[in-house]
C-alpha cells in the first residue's frame, strides 16, 4: 500500500475526529491519554469495546463527551447503559448520553461513523470486519489490528485506497518513517526487529515446561495477554512479517527478522545503495499511535525521547528458528497465499487459548499451529472472498481445538460461528 504521503491537515489544521475501536485495551487507553493531552488536535466522537470492562467504557464516554459506543457482547450493553447513567448523575452532566449499540455487527457500524480517523485497536481477527467497513467508508484506517489484514490479505488490500491504511504497529510504524528517506524503487530489504520476548536464548527443549505466568513477563512491553504470548512464541513477528509484506508490497525474500532484545530499533530500511535507516525510541506505543491518528505529522511529546546524556548498548542477533519456527511458518504461509494466512492466524488464536487453560505445552502452540496450516495446504489459492475467509477461520479453530482438545462444546460453538472473540476488543 505505497502512496501514504496523502494530503492530510497539519498540526494547525482542523481537529481531527477519531473513532477508536477496543478503546478499554492497552492501545486504546493509550490512544485516549494522547487525545486527552490534546485536546487542540483529536477528539474522540465514537468508542467500541467488547464488554468486559463497562465502568472504563461509560468513563470514557462521558470524559471525551463520544457520540456513540458499541460494545460487541450484548450482554453487556445494559451495564455500559447503567454504568452510563450512573456515573453521569454522579458528575452531575447535563449532555444527552451517547447512543449505545450492542451486538456482533455494531463494532463495524461504529468504524463507518463520521469521522477522519478509524483507530481500530480490536484484537484478533473479529477486527476484520470493522477495518473492512472503515475502508468501504473512505475512512483513514489506523490500524493498530494486525490480525485482520492478515485475515483479510488481498481482500483488505484491493478496498484500500493509496494511504488509506497507516501502520500502528511499532514496526510498521518505524518502516513507514523509515520510507522517507528514499523512493520505493531504492528499497532493498526491510528488517523486523524483534525483542525475543520472555524466553530469548532458551532452546527447544527448555521450552517444554514454561508456564503461562512467565509466558506473560515481557521484558519490555506492556501489552494485552494474546499478544504478549504471541511475542514469546514469536507467533507475532510472523503475523508481522506477512502485515510489512502486505502493506508496503515488498516481497519475502526481501524481509528479515533480526532479534533486538533492547526494543529501542523497531525496524529498518536498508537502501540498494547499502545504507540502512532505523527509527529509534524508547520501548513505548504512545509515539506509533500518535503518528497513526495524526499522519503524516507528528504529535509534540506523544512518548518519552532517548535519554542522549547515557551510555546505551544495543545488540542484535540472528533469531534461533529452530527454537522458534513461528517466523518461517508464518513465512511459508504467506507465500502461500489465500487463506493460509487467515489458518494461521486462527489455529494461533485457539492454541494460546489452550496454553493460558492449561491444555497444551507452550511448544505445542507453533507445532500445533504449523499442524493446521498443514492440513490446509489443499485449500489455499490466491483470489479470496469474504466467505472464504470466514469459511477458512471456522475450520481452522474446528481443527486447533481438536487438536488441542478443547472439548465437543468448543467444537460445536466454533462449528456454529458462535465463539465471541468480542472479548478481545479491549
Amino acid at each position: 500500500m505505497d502512496g501514504m504521503e496523502t494530503a492530510q491537515p497539519g498540526p494547525g489544521g482542523p481537529v481531527r475526529d477519531i473513532v477508536l475501536l477496543g478503546s478499554t485495551g492497552s492501545i486504546g487507553t493509550q490512544a485516549a491519554d494522547i487525545v486527552r493531552r490534546n485536546p487542540g488536535r483529536f477528539r474522540l466522537a465514537g468508542l467500541a469495546a467488547g464488554g468486559g470492562h463497562p465502568g472504563l467504557l461509560a468513563a470514557q464516554a462521558l470524559e471525551f463527551a463520544a457520540e456513540v459506543v458499541a460494545v460487541a457482547r450484548e450482554d453487556a450493553a445494559g451495564e455500559v447503559r447503567e454504568a452510563l447513567r450512573a456515573q453521569a448523575s454522579a458528575a452531575g452532566h447535563a449532555r444527552p448520553l451517547p447512543k449505545v449499540l450492542a451486538g456482533p455487527d455494531a463494532v463495524a457500524e461504529v468504524a463507518t461513523w463520521p469521522c477522519d480517523v478509524v483507530l481500530n485497536a480490536v484484537t484478533g481477527s473479529v477486527g476484520l470486519a470493522a477495518t473492512l467497513a472503515a475502508l468501504e467508508a473512505g475512512r483513514t484506517l489506523a490500524l493498530a489490528n494486525k490480525e485482520s489484514l492478515i485475515v483479510g490479505g488481498p481482500l483488505v488490500a484491493g478496498k484500500a485506497a493509496p494511504g488509506q491504511i497507516v501502520p500502528v504497529d511499532s514496526e510498521h510504524s518505524a518502516i513507514a518513517q523509515c520510507l522517507r528517506g528514499g523512493r520505493a524503487s531504492e528499497v532493498g530489504r526491510l528488517v523486523l526487529t524483534a525483542s525475543g520476548g520472555p524466553f530469548l536464548g532458551r532452546g527447544k527443549d527448555e521450552l517444554e515446561h514454561v508456564t503461562p505466568a512467565q509466558a506473560l513477563a515481557h521484558p519490555n512491553w506492556d501489552m494485552g495477554p494474546v499478544v504478549t504470548i504471541n511475542s514469546a512464541t514469536l507467533v507475532n513477528k510472523g503475523l508481522e512479517l506477512i502485515e510489512a509484506h502486505l502493506l508496503f508490497g515488498i516481497g519475502f525474500d526481501r524481509i528479515e527478522v533480526v532479534v533486538h532484545p533492547q526494543s529501542v530499533i523497531h525496524s529498518m530500511v536498508e537502501f540498494t545503495d547499502g545504507a540502512t535507516i532505523a527509527q529509534a525510541s524508547p520501548p513505548d506505543m504512545r509515539i506509533p499511535i500518535a503518528l497513526g491518528m495524526a499522519w503524516p505529522d507528528r504529535v509534540p511529546d506523544a512518548g518519552p525521547a532517548l535519554d542522549w546524556s547515557r551510555a546505551h548498548s544495543w545488540t542484535f542477533q540472528p533469531l534461533d528458528h529452530e527454537a522458534f519456527p513461528a517466523v518461517g511458518l508464518a513465512r511459508e504461509a504467506g507465500r502461500t497465499g489465500g487463506t493460509a494466512p487467515a489458518v494461521y492466524n486462527a489455529a494461533n488464536e485457539i492454541c494460546v487459548e489452550a496454553f493460558r487453560a492449561g491444555r497444551i505445552a507452550f511448544p505445542r502452540i507453533v507445532d500445533t499451529v504449523a499442524k493446521v496450516v498443514s492440513d490446509h495446504q489443499s485449500a489455499a489459492g490466491d483470489a479470496v472472498t469474504l466467505e472464504d475467509v470466514l469459511d477458512a477461520d471456522r475450520w481452522a479453530r474446528i481443527r486447533a481445538l481438536e487438536l488441542t482438545g478443547g472439548g465437543r462444546d468448543g467444537v460445536r460453538e466454533a462449528h456454529s460461528g458462535t465463539r465471541r472473540e468480542g472479548e478481545s476488543a479491549g
